[in-house]
């Protein structure tokens, strides 16, 4: 029986929907989210990712479908009755309580002892470094220390589930990163699962060991941040984490898991896929930039193609360039130091062959 919930998820949606009006915000969702992992749902605005989770909160109600925690169905259950606890975006702190009070807000509500209570909330605000500002008001806190207030308050009830709504969203961009790498040690510490809504691509994937990524209130894929970069399923998702360069052709020719693609104008390029594609179907050859590298020498390898250095950029760690081929294609281009020296170093204007390996290439059908 502990082996079977040990493996049990701790959330499953099946086949969940939810309209507003004429507007299908969540359409026919379903996946499963384990114990214990930092779970993020990404999608651009109006994508449904925060329907998702309030429904998973209980705040709102799915028109069809079922949610279940910890093998029990919550479809119905209000929030209060939910092992979940959910930070919102605003932070929603009570601006006339104390950081204390705000934290020990909750258990107040649940008629907790008032020594438990105290002892609870004291244990929060030590856990995010928070111990000497219980005494404060909302309006005395920092963008930093207002996100630690709303997380302690969070974590005190002690959820086996906390839901993260944008809650980065208000910090700069120093705080933000410091608060990325908190949220990753608090959950790996603590044990609980996270379930995090967010717009940023670069967040989802520095913090989440699993990503759903959303459009149009679907599920489009589902996989680890490097599954998503490096296998996209689609041009969408392609775009959508980081720069992708694509070229446009169709399906000549299969060979396992190596599929020929002819490219108007630029012949055949040679790239992999999964499977599922056949000859004569419209496609892409997906090449990250950091897979492009670029040389002195005349084309005529697998994949290579004659183009001109537009531009070029040193930003430290690597330079960025962007290329364009004979027929006005810009390709963006990532390369190390040593990948620079070894292309002959070459400057913007000249004319260079770019290229890319096969195997880091894919193919694209949707």
């Amino acid at each position: 029986m502990a082996a079977d919930a040990a493996a049990m998820p701790a959330i499953a949606v099946a086949g969940v929907s939810k309209r507003f009006g004429e507007v299908r915000a969540v359409d026919s969702v379903t996946l499963e989210i384990a114990r214990g992992e930092f779970f993020c749902l990404l999608g651009a605005s109006g994508s449904g990712k925060t329907t998702l989770l309030r429904m998973i909160a209980g705040f709102e109600q799915p028109d069809r479908g079922r949610i279940s925690i910890d093998g029990e169905d919550v479809t119905a259950a209000p929030p209060y009755r939910r092992p979940v606890n959910m930070m919102f975006q605003s932070y929603a702190l009570f601006p006339h309580l104390t950081v204390a009070r705000n934290v020990a807000f909750g258990l107040e509500e649940e008629g907790r002892p008032k020594a438990e209570i105290r002892t609870r909330v004291a244990a929060a605000l030590d856990l995010l470094d928070m111990g000497g500002l219980g005494g404060r008001k909302p309006h005395q806190l920092s963008g930093g220390q207002s996100q630690r207030a709303a997380l302690a308050r969070a974590l005190v009830k002690e959820p086996k589930i906390l839901l993260l709504d944008e809650p980065l969203a208000a910090l700069d961009k120093r705080l933000r990163e410091r608060a990325q790498g908190e949220l990753v040690a608090l959950r790996k510490r603590l044990g609980i699962t996270f379930v995090m809504v967010t717009h940023d691509q670069e967040e989802a994937m520095g913090m989440a060991s699993r990503i759903a990524l959303m459009r149009d209130g679907a599920v489009l894929q589902v996989g680890s941040p490097r599954d998503l970069y490096e296998n996209p399923v689609s041009r969408y998702a392609a775009e959508f984490f980081g720069t992708a360069n694509l070229f446009e052709g169709r399906v000549v020719r299969v060979n396992g898991p190596h599929v020929s693609v002819e490219c108007d104008t630029l012949g055949t390029l040679q790239a992999s896929c999964a499977g599922g594609v056949s000859p004569g179907s419209a496609a892409a050859v997906m090449a990250r930039p950091e897979h492009v590298t670029l040389s002195r020498a005349p084309a005529g390898e697998t994949n290579m193609l004659p183009a001109r250095l537009d531009s070029l950029s040193f930003l430290g760690s690597f330079y960025a360039g962007e290329v364009v081929l004979a027929q006005g294609q810009r390709v963006s281009a990532r390369l190390s130091p040593a990948e620079y020296a070894a292309a002959g170093a070459p400057n913007a204007g000249e004319e260079v062959s770019l290229s890319f390996s096969p195997q880091a290439a894919r193919v694209l059908t949707r």
